[in-house]
């Protein structure tokens, strides 16, 4: 509806160009918004304030020239101006009856749109470095990420989505050490584990593997595995050190082939883990993109030299530095350490400079907010390369907050003590899950109550929306028990009959979802849409619980049959772009 508002305004400004009011060349874009006071009408544009400059005019003045030039319309009943200059636009019970027909006719397409043009958009989302399954914050990130995607998708994007595996760097080498020492232990060997060793459950089972596989072949003993290692001093900075050197010691006593089997079994057991875990969860990528793959191909030395050509790489103390300041940053970046070794920044820059290489005309990010700080020194990189920044879109998601009885659980993945994706999503459900994580703003905090989840009640909200799904659902099998006829007749024919209050906001409600779909997708704010299933849902329990549907009167009884059939492939669509079901029964 929202659309037909705007080509009307636009053709009354075109009337004006044509009489002599207006030069073309000064017309300025209006909006079209509805308004929040019905008593207003149902929308509102200031296209008479944003002209009146250019005609020369009093707002109110122009506004009245807009009015006349309005095309006829059965969609509008009245039109008025209001305050300054804004004009109301009141509409007729027509154009609401009209979406019915409409909804029942277009289905699954109803919502989408082609308002991207086909515009490449790249969303890379979750990204957790293969060091340990994922827990439910990664949870909150992927699901964020994919309704993102879904929904730029829903209207007209080309969209790739995409996973970063951070398979190179020294957090993969603390998990193949961590695995190697493991082993080592159900070979036999009494040793100390490191404080700050990868702990969890899936190390001790990627070790089993390895032991069960290969038997006594990687074992050496303790003593020459901590030889000349600096003791593990958990408090104080020599844990580092602890770490590194048994890095190290597990490099020479292997050898490149052995460690790089290691290696390659942690990653790609832990890999497989996390793709078969999004996958249950609805998550499907485009392209998992493999960071060794930058180094291997050159584009993190090519990356490097454009920066050089540039003139905004230094050396100080051996290294190689960005001069990120230059850029608004708090202080310089190292890109390449002072044994040579290239670092995580030097990968991303090189990853996105690939990203924008590739032809995507916007890169969208989805990153945990501890993050935050990273964003102006990759946005200052791509300046310095001499790409845009601003087709880079960095989102900050918080982590959720897991409770169980009112109580908070706690999570560390180095120490294993963690909720993992799939312990959420069997404990409460892949549908909950996903509806819970986008509920709020990405940047909000979120508390997840596992218990609220868990209910069947009108207070679990993607169950009050799914109910109310089942709720038609369970209509139409009742009428085909009684054997009563509901196949809905053509277009308009009988929906004049829909006067009820309860209705008449069910068919406003269901005006509204294709604007909703537009505003989530371009503010990439999913929870704008589980908002309106909400209030959709809401809406209809509340004519449920009013009003009979399968009445005597055939003509009445094919108006409400329709309206609900609307009604459910509304909420079908809407729960679709969140990844979540639409039972028919409950």
């Amino acid at each position: 509806m929202k659309a037909q508002i705007e080509q009307l305004v636009s053709a009354a400004l075109e009337r004006l160009v044509q009489q002599g009011l207006l030069d073309a060349a000064l017309v300025a874009s209006a909006t079209v918004e509805r308004t929040r006071d019905p008593s207003h009408g149902d929308f509102a544009t200031n296209a008479a304030l944003v002209n009146s400059k250019a005609a020369r005019m009093r707002p109110r003045d122009l506004a009245e020239k807009i009015v006349e030039a309005l095309p006829d319309s059965r969609e509008v009943e009245k039109v008025e101006i209001a305050g300054p200059g804004f004009i109301n636009f009141h509409l007729s019970a027509h154009a609401y009856h009209a979406v019915v027909p409409r909804i029942l006719q277009e289905s699954h397409d109803y919502g989408r749109s082609n308002l991207g043009q086909g515009k490449r958009v790249q969303v890379e989302f979750v990204s957790a470095n293969p060091t340990g399954p994922l827990h439910v914050g990664h949870g909150r990130g992927a699901a964020y990420g994919a309704v993102v995607a879904d929904l730029l998708e829903a209207v007209g994007f080309d969209v790739h989505c995409e996973y970063y595996v951070n398979d190179a760097g020294r957090q993969m080498d603390i998990l193949a050490t961590s695995v190697w020492l493991r082993y080592l232990e159900l070979a036999g060997e009494e040793l100390a584990f490191p404080s700050n060793g990868y702990k969890g459950d899936y190390v001790w089972d990627i070790a089993a593997t390895l032991h069960r596989e290969h038997g006594d072949d990687y074992r050496h003993s303790a003593d020459e595995v901590f030889d000349g290692v600096p003791p593990d001093e958990p408090d104080g900075g020599d844990k580092e050190k602890h770490i590194d050197a048994l890095i190290t010691r597990a490099r020479e006593l292997l050898g490149d082939n052995r460690y790089r089997y290691v290696f390659e079994l942690a990653l790609n057991t832990i890999l497989d883990d996390i793709r078969d875990d999004l996958e249950k969860f609805g998550v499907v990528y485009d392209q998992w993109f493999s960071e060794r793959s930058l180094v291997e191909s050159g584009a993190v030395n090519r990356a490097i030299e454009r920066l050089r050509q540039g003139g905004w790489l230094y050396e100080k103390d051996g290294a190689l530095w960005f001069r990120s300041t230059e850029f608004g940053d708090e202080k310089d970046r190292v890109i390449e350490r002072e044994n040579g070794q290239t670092t995580y920044f030097a990968s991303d820059i090189a990853y996105h400079m690939d990203k924008l290489e590739r032809g995507f005309e916007r890169v969208i990010d989805v990153w945990g907010a501890d993050h935050h700080g990273y964003v102006p020194r990759v946005k200052a990189a791509l300046k310095a390369l001499g790409d845009d920044p601003d087709k880079l879109d960095v989102l900050l998601v918080q982590f959720a907050i897991l409770y169980r009885g009112g109580e908070k659980l706690q999570m560390s993945t180095r120490s294993g003590e963690f909720v993992t994706l799939r312990q959420l999503r069997k404990e409460v459900g892949k549908d909950a899950a996903r509806f819970f994580y986008v509920m709020r703003r990405c940047e909000q905090h979120l508390d997840f109550d596992l218990d609220l989840a868990k209910s069947q009640s009108s207070d679990n909200p993607v169950y009050y929306v799914q109910y109310a799904h089942a709720r038609v659902c369970a209509v139409l099998r009742q009428a085909a028990e009684k054997g009563i006829h509901v196949e809905p007749s053509e277009g308009v024919t009988n929906l004049e009959r829909l006067t009820e209050k309860h209705e008449l906001a069910l068919l406003k409600n269901l005006s509204r979802y294709p604007e909703v779909v537009e505003a989530a997708a371009l503010t990439e704010e999913p929870h704008q849409l589980t908002h309106y299933l909400r209030d959709l849902a809401n809406d209809f329990h509340t004519y449920y619980n009013a009003h009979q549907f399968l009445v005597e009167d055939e003509a009445l009884r094919d108006a409400r049959i329709k309206l609900i059939l609307a009604v459910r492939e509304v909420i079908r669509n809407g729960l679709g772009l969140l990844g979540v079901s639409a039972p028919e029964r409950m």
